[in-house]
């Protein structure tokens, strides 16, 4: 709640826990938006946090809690949007303005596995990833809430006395 949210480069500089996957920061560290930073160099959200990068972390979920951020990060000087990870092979970067080029029907739906269809699977999977980038951080004003996968969890949050209304909300944690 002191720092905000911080672009990977400006965390790497403090002692923290991450939950980021390895090879996904290998790839986004060679990364560049056309004509703006290193994308390590962004703050990256993600529009839809039921995804297979929470996905990947179900057992730690009791230790996690998904921030609920302003849409006026949108307005933020040098903020991308990206249509699916920003660090996939087929990612298109936007302005914030051009938000209707991307398939929300995809971002925010429930699942993104496809039976018997790989491709498909690969395609939904990436766009399910789709981000708001924001240089270097992303400030607690932008802060509205947190979202924790059960009630013990909320109440160990409220325990600590942030000025978020934290919600539990299962479904989002995939259970």
């Amino acid at each position: 709640m002191d720092r905000g949210i911080l672009s990977y480069e400006r965390a790497a500089k403090i002692q923290h826990h991450s939950v980021a996957l390895q090879p996904v920061q290998d790839r986004r560290d060679q990364k560049q938006v056309p004509g703006g930073l290193k994308l390590h160099q962004y703050a990256n959200l993600y529009f839809h946090a039921r995804n297979p990068m929470l996905f990947k972390r179900l057992a730690e979920a009791p230790n996690l809690c998904v921030l609920r951020v302003s849409t006026r990060v949108l307005e933020l000087e040098g903020a991308v949007i990206s249509d699916q990870n920003a660090a996939s092979d087929y990612v298109r970067f936007l302005h914030p303005r051009q938000w209707q080029l991307l398939d929300f029907d995809a971002i925010y739906a429930m699942d993104w596995r496809h039976q018997n269809d790989p491709v498909a699977y690969y395609r939904h999977s990436s766009q399910k990833c789709a981000e708001v980038l924001v240089p270097q951080c992303v400030e607690t004003r932008y802060l509205n809430g947190a979202y924790v996968v059960d009630d013990a969890v909320k109440a160990g949050i409220d325990a600590l006395g942030l000025a978020l209304p934290v919600t539990t909300n299962s479904v989002l944690f995939f259970r």
